[in-house]
């Protein structure tokens, strides 16, 4: 399969679960571990079931009061819900839902020091049920909540997992008020519409039986054996693109959909993102002209029934030679686009002659911020220049000042590279903005493309892509001391060492593969934003 397109007629057998369309030959256990994640072709019919359950928790939660719920998970178990919360907001009545995909401190004590233990709901999600970032956050918010109500707290806290895990065990230790145990054969990446997107959906009121439906349409079209097949169309499309050099799948979107981009970049990055292969989503670059771009590039734009696209600017980028697919969808139509693009990344997989399902690199970042948090040793070796409270770490890149540091990193750039900026400074819309305007910079003056990731999050999306993928990164990992240090309950180190753990383990992992990483570290009390401005300027 990897060496010739795919063949429509292969559709068939990816809805007979025929695990080889991903595997030329397949090895028992893999077939096994793949078929063991195909639950998300049945989901838009098979969770109709759970609809009734899942409304009749979202009434219960209103009707006791609870005003706002705080999702704890990482990647797949939280960004679905994310973007359900900017697409359809949040209906009168009920709770306002915030994502706490993270480890980081300012968003971990502003969290805390809001808090109304009896009007909030802790919603852990968790598909193996040990993730380390959630289930830190669990001990901390369990404890704050067990001081303030006593024995009751459990009222105060559900839960997502599998049959089995860790977290299903715990909560009904503590007594959580419910547990919801999603299938066990859908993977992370795949389960937006499983119980992982639908609770947190309906404790918002979005409409999550109309996006069961969507998504039972898309899938009902997702089994034609022919290019009008929505799923095929998009995921040979970018496949093959990916094959013959264009692997860098940008998408653009419109605004009502621009978080949208978070979920697509997670699911085709850790999906596609391994043996030396794979498409890298470029979710929120603004369209340029086509002289910023390389011939590394294909584009898909999704317009909406009330946002149309900007098809000057995609016929020019025709014109110019690249790639174009022009999709539109609804914009209450969000269920089908899930399951279109989670139909669309198996068939790229079977393109790229890989298995989309598993993550081979995901654990090794994992494994190396267990060994800096045993060893306590958080600095990351000394810095290869220093200066005005800036510090750059690598083994590559030298120069008498960070600034010459970063100057040489991006000195390195080849066409067909790509820039990745690994943020793990609080979340600031400044400091977005700021690395914004340095990636239009880079495009314009390297022709390459950039992406922006926030850490932790990213090591449980793109993270794999970075390790796994082609070797044609330049990686700029960012950190700074933190204003504060919050310890974790039952841990031997506080939210803001786990921290600098995962971002020093992620950016010598990086360097392990081979990858041209630079490391850059703000003291404390410097200003993020001057700071930034002045290394890469």
């Amino acid at each position: 399969m990897a060496n010739e397109a795919f063949d429509p007629l292969s559709i068939g057998r990816i809805w007979r679960r025929d695990v080889s369309v991903w595997t030329a030959a397949p090895d028992a256990e893999i077939g096994r571990a793949i078929a063991n994640r195909l639950g998300w072709l049945d989901v838009p019919t098979g969770m109709q079931l759970e609809l009734d359950r899942v409304e009749a928790f979202a009434t219960e939660i209103m009707t006791d009061g609870i005003e706002i719920v705080y999702l704890l998970g990482m990647g797949g178990s939280s960004l679905c819900a994310e973007v359900m919360r900017a697409v359809y907001g949040v209906r009168d009545g009920h709770p306002e839902l915030v994502v706490m995909d993270t480890t980081d401190e300012l968003a971990i004590t502003t969290a805390l020091a809001r808090l109304d233990p009896k009007k909030t709901l802790f919603l852990i999600a968790s598909k193996s049920g040990g993730t380390i970032e959630p289930a830190s956050m669990e001990k901390l918010f369990w404890a704050h909540v067990s001081k303030a109500v006593g024995s009751a707290a459990g009222r105060q806290f559900a839960a997502i997992t599998d049959p089995g895990t860790g977290l299903l065990q715990l909560a009904e230790a503590r007594g959580y008020r419910r547990v919801f145990l999603n299938p066990p054969d859908i993977g992370g990446r795949f389960s937006a519409l499983s119980l992982f997107g639908l609770v947190p959906g309906a404790l918002i009121g979005a409409p999550v039986r109309e996006m069961l439906t969507g998504g039972a349409e898309m899938a009902e079209g997702c089994r034609q054996e022919n290019h009008l097949n929505p799923g095929l169309e998009l995921g040979a499309f970018f496949g093959s693109a990916a094959r013959t050099g264009r692997d860098k799948l940008t998408v653009v979107l419109p605004r009502s959909l621009h978080v949208l981009g978070l979920w697509i970049e997670q699911l085709v990055a850790e999906s596609t993102g391994k043996h030396g292969k794979g498409a890298l989503p470029v979710v929120d670059e603004p369209l340029a002209a086509p002289a910023e771009y390389g011939n590394d590039r294909c584009f898909v734009s999704l317009e909406t029934d009330r946002e149309p696209a900007d098809q000057a600017r995609l016929k020019a980028l025709e014109a110019a030679g690249h790639p174009v697919l022009r999709l539109s969808t609804r914009v209450g139509a969000l269920g089908a686009e899930f399951f279109r693009w989670e139909f669309a990344t198996a068939v790229a997989g079977a393109v790229l002659g890989i298995n989309p399902f598993d993550e081979p690199n995901v654990a090794e970042a994992k494994e190396k911020t267990k060994l800096i948090l045993a060893k306590k040793d958080f600095s990351g070796g000394a810095p290869a220049a220093s200066s005005g409270g800036v510090s750059a770490f690598s083994s590559r890149f030298t120069g008498a000042t960070p600034k010459d540091v970063v100057r040489a990193a991006i000195g390195s750039l080849r066409p067909g590279d790509y820039v990745g900026f690994l943020s793990y400074l609080p979340n600031d819309p400044r400091v977005e903005s700021a690395i914004a305007a340095i990636r239009e910079s880079i495009r314009a003056s390297k022709q390459v493309a950039t992406t922006f990731g926030v850490g932790p999050r990213y090591l449980h999306s793109t993270g794999q892509y970075h390790k796994g993928g082609p070797n044609t990164m330049v990686a700029f990992v960012i950190t700074a001391e933190d204003a504060t240090s919050t310890p974790i309950p039952d841990a031997p180190y506080t939210f803001s060492q786990l921290k600098r753990a995962q971002a020093v383990g992620d950016f010598q992992t990086l360097e392990a593969h081979d990858r041209r990483t630079v490391r850059i570290h703000f003291d404390r009390g410097l200003d993020p934003v001057a700071a930034l401005r002045q290394v890469f300027g």
